[in-house]
């Protein structure tokens, strides 16, 4: 099975490199660092590393607060962190800058991940939330190096994916030294998808511990102080297609009983934001972007947040906040960072990805769930209309976050011992 695998890698790697000729052409510093896909990049010269892989964005921010707390546990090792998308290899390096070794994690062939780890020489690899690569398990079992997949999780739909190479992610999952799983719900599906019993912990969200930055809220009270503190302000974070003309005319709605309503709207990828200040503008919506003016106007009614990294200001800054990927069957995204600012938060029927958090969420009345686009404006317009409920539905999103909090203190714990300290 894993010599069909490695069969198949090698058959599809013109594809892959035609992916990378498409994908540079959108992001053009892209071209430059093909060779990383494939292993190659000067030696940096390290011994001992601990790596942590986080896929992208999301990854990335639920990583920070563990790799904080490595860098002062363990000040003298190198510290390696590798992406897979360009938005999360420029979100490591707007964190954390040259105080840690980026580059990108290299496709699953034999040589790459062989040129790969003879390169970082790592002590530990820590693999955060779902990422399961064959032959990259295998080369670090046969070395030696003890892997540890935190954050864990695994939705219904990624469970259902891998069944059809069930016997080669078993075996690849035999590779691994210890799962630190999210909730009970995602260790039951690695179980099922084949880890040892004996390897699985719970330990909870890491999202749960990520640290509020601390212009947040000045920011966001500086900003209200521009467009008027009374002004209704609702927020749509993390849009794909499809969300965009849902949230767009449940803002007419909002504008029709409250016409001095602002929508900070933030598409989830970069490689959208023109398209989606055009669908804004061609609406005939007065609009304004973080790239062009820098914060929104008294009469804008939609802001375009066409920037990386600068969601928590304009959460602070919003009376409630729409979480997407959820109104599409993409499965959602984080609903933690509006919550850790106490704004109640609205998602849609799709959020798989993130189910125990929605759900939890929901059920303290920290969050409130819309079954379709076609409901979102009445909800959105409901909360704005009712300061007493916003509050109190805010102030149980945060309860929520602040009791779930201490997995990065379990996952240290775990580490500790995987390194024998």
């Amino acid at each position: 099975m894993r010599l069909l695998y490695t069969l198949l890698m090698y058959l599809a790697t013109p594809v892959i490199v035609l992916r990378l000729l498409t994908r540079g052409m959108r992001h053009g510093s892209y071209h430059q660092r093909w060779p990383e896909r494939f292993g190659v990049f000067p030696a940096p010269g390290l011994s001992g590393s601990l790596w942590v892989h986080a896929v992208s964005v999301g990854e990335v921010n639920a990583a920070v607060p563990l790799i904080k707390a490595l860098k002062q546990a363990y000040p003298q090792a190198p510290l390696v962190v590798t992406t897979v998308t360009p938005t999360g290899s420029e979100r490591v390096r707007q964190l954390f800058g040259d105080s840690v070794f980026h580059v990108y994690l290299p496709y699953d062939l034999p040589f790459a991940v062989r040129r790969f780890l003879q390169r970082v020489r790592p002590r530990l690899a820590i693999i955060v939330e779902t990422e399961i690569w064959p032959n990259l398990y295998f080369a670090c079992h046969r070395r030696g190096i003890p892997l540890m997949i935190v954050n864990a999780r695994l939705s219904e739909r990624s469970l259902r994916g891998y069944r059809p190479a069930r016997g080669l992610v078993r075996a690849a999952l035999r590779c691994v030294s210890l799962v630190s799983a999210q909730s009970r719900t995602d260790a039951a599906r690695y179980r099922m998808l084949g880890a040892p019993t004996e390897r699985i912990v719970v330990s909870g969200n890491l999202k749960f511990d990520m640290p509020v930055p601390d212009h947040a809220r000045s920011k966001g009270e500086a900003l209200r102080a521009q467009w008027g503190p009374l002004r209704p302000v609702w927020m749509a974070a993390s849009t794909h297609e499809g969300e965009e003309l849902a949230v767009l005319e449940a803002h007419l709605e909002v504008l029709q009983r409250l016409p001095d309503a602002l929508l900070l709207l933030a598409p989830r990828h970069p490689d959208r934001f023109r398209m989606v200040e055009h669908l804004v503008r061609n609406l005939g919506f007065s609009v304004g972007t973080r790239s062009g003016d820098g914060i929104a106007a008294p009469g804008h009614q939609v802001f375009v947040i066409d920037a990386m990294g600068e969601l928590m200001p304009f959460f602070a800054a919003s009376d409630l906040a729409f979480v997407g990927g959820s109104l599409v069957p993409i499965g959602g995204h984080n609903v933690l960072e509006p919550a850790a600012l106490s704004r109640p938060v609205l998602v849609g029927p799709h959020t798989f990805n993130f189910d125990d958090i929605t759900q939890t969420m929901v059920s303290q009345g920290g969050a409130m769930r819309v079954a379709s686009g076609e409901l979102l404006g009445a909800a959105v317009l409901h909360l704005l209309r009712d300061r007493a409920a916003l509050g109190q539905m805010g102030e149980r999103a945060h309860a929520v976050f602040d009791s779930e909090q201490g997995a990065v203190g379990r996952v240290m714990t775990l580490i500790d011992h995987a390194l024998g300290e």
